[in-house]
C-alpha cells in the first residue's frame, strides 16, 4: 500500500531553535511524574541470552487490541525518559505497551554474555514472536529510536517475506540508519561531547555487566578510547563476530534494506539532527509502504514544541500516538490531531532517567 499519512507541523518553542538545544531539552526537561507498574517478563534468545520485555497493560486492554513495542537508542534502556512518556500516553489510549531492554541494558544487565549493538535484528524479531503468542490476534507497532530506529529498518526490510506476522505497522524516529556515517559524524567538533557521553556509557555498561556476570568479554584496550569507532573497533566489531568496526557497519546498516520494505512505515527525522546527519537519507530509495517525513527542527529525539498543538509541548511522543492508533485504510488525508493530556502512567520518582 501507498502510505500517505498527515502530520501537523513542528513549530519549535522559542527558546530551542537549534539542534543541540532541542536535543539536550528533549533529554532532560521534567516530563511529569510517573509511577512504574510495569510487569518484567524475561526473554530467552537462541544463543543462550536473555532481554527484558516490560509490558504496562491497559485495565481495559483484550487480545485483539493493538500493541507497540518500543525498542530504545544508544545508552538507553526502559527507563529512559522518551520510552516512559511514549508508554504513558499510549497506554492511557487503550495501547498495550511493552518497552524492551535490548541486551545487558536496564533490567537486561548481567542476563546476556553479548553486547547489544544496532544489527540485531533478530532479537526484536524473538520478542516480536513472543508478543504475538502472548498477546494473540493483536496487532503491533514496533517503533525504534536512534541506534534501535536502524535495528526496527534492518527487521522489516532485510527479508521482507519473513516479517511476523502480527506487525501491523512501524515507526523510526531519527534512525541511526547509516551506521558509519552517524559514527563519523560524531568527530565534529559540535558532536564530541555526545560522542565522549556514548563511549563513557558504553564503557561503564560493560563493567557492570562483567561485576554481575563474568564470561562477559572484558574491553581489552591499553588506552582510553575517546571516539565510537575506537569503541566498535575494539570492542562491538571483534566480540560481535564483524573484525572491525567498518565490517560492522556495513553489514549492520539498513539504509540498503529499506527499499525492500514492505510494512507501513513511517520515519522521523530532524534537518538539525546532530547526531544522525541529514545526508543519511538523500539516496533513500523510499518505497510505497515508507513515508518519510523530514522536520526543519526537532533535533535528535528533542521535538520540544510551542504551545498549541499537544498538550504537553511532547510532539514526537503525540505522533506515535497518531501513528500506532492510525487505521490503515483510513490513512490518507487524515486531518492533524491536538492533543489533550489525561492521567498518564506514572513513574516511580526514584526511578527516574534520562
Amino acid at each position: 500500500m501507498t502510505v500517505r499519512f498527515s502530520i501537523p507541523d513542528f513549530k519549535p518553542h522559542s527558546l530551542l531553535r537549534n539542534g543541540h538545544a532541542q536535543t539536550l531539552a528533549g533529554a532532560y526537561l521534567p516530563s511529569g511524574r510517573y509511577l512504574e507498574r510495569a510487569v518484567k517478563l524475561r526473554v530467552p534468545l537462541p544463543d543462550g541470552d536473555t532481554v527484558v520485555l516490560h509490558d504496562d497493560r491497559p485495565s481495559d486492554w483484550r487480545p485483539g487490541d493493538r500493541v507497540a513495542l518500543l525498542l530504545h537508542g544508544l545508552a538507553g534502556s526502559h527507563q529512559s525518559n522518551y520510552m516512559r512518556r511514549a508508554a504513558a500516553k499510549l497506554v492511557g489510549r487503550g495501547v498495550r505497551t511493552f518497552r524492551m531492554d535490548l541486551r545487558g541494558c536496564g533490567a537486561g544487565a548481567g542476563l546476556a554474555a553479548r553486547p547489544y549493538h544496532g544489527g540485531r535484528s533478530e532479537d526484536a524479531r524473538v520478542a516480536l514472536q513472543v508478543l504475538q503468542a502472548l498477546c494473540l490476534g493483536s496487532p503491533v507497532t514496533i517503533v525504534g529510536y536512534s541506534l534501535s530506529g536502524n535495528i526496527v529498518l534492518k527487521l522489516i526490510g532485510e527479508s521482507p517475506q519473513s516479517v511476523p506476522i502480527n506487525v501491523e505497522k512501524a515507526m523510526v524516529i531519527c534512525p541511526a540508519l547509516d551506521l558509519g556515517l552517524c559514527a563519523r559524524s560524531l568527530s565534529g567538533r559540535s558532536q564530541r561531547r555526545y560522542e565522549r557521553y556514548f563511549v563513557r556509557s558504553l564503557c561503564r555498561q560493560i563493567e557492570v555487566n562483567r561485576r554481575l556476570r563474568p564470561d562477559v568479554p572484558p574491553l581489552n584496550v591499553k588506552r582510553r578510547l575517546k571516539t565510537l569507532i575506537e569503541f566498535d573497533d575494539a570492542y562491538t566489531g571483534p566480540i560481535c563476530g564483524f573484525g572491525t568496526a567498518d565490517n560492522y557497519y556495513t553489514a549492520s546498516s539498513a539504509h540498503r534494506h529499506v527499499a525492500n520494505i514492505r510494512v507501513p512505515t513511517l520515519v522521523l527525522t530532524a534537518a538539525d539532527d546532530p547526531l544522525v546527519p541529514i545526508a543519511a537519507f538523500d539516496a533513500l530509495s523510499l518505497p510505497n509502504a515508507v513515508q518519510l517525513h523530514i522536520t526543519n527542527h526537532g533535533g535528535h529525539l528533542g521535538y520540544v514544541g510551542k504551545n498549541g498543538v499537544d498538550a504537553d509541548r511532547r510532539w514526537m511522543d503525540w505522533r506515535i500516538v497518531d501513528w500506532v492508533k492510525a487505521d490503515l485504510t483510513s490513512m490518507a488525508g487524515a486531518p492533524p490531531r491536538l492533543h489533550r493530556l489525561t492521567p498518564p502512567l506514572a513513574v516511580d520518582s526514584a526511578q527516574r532517567s534520562s
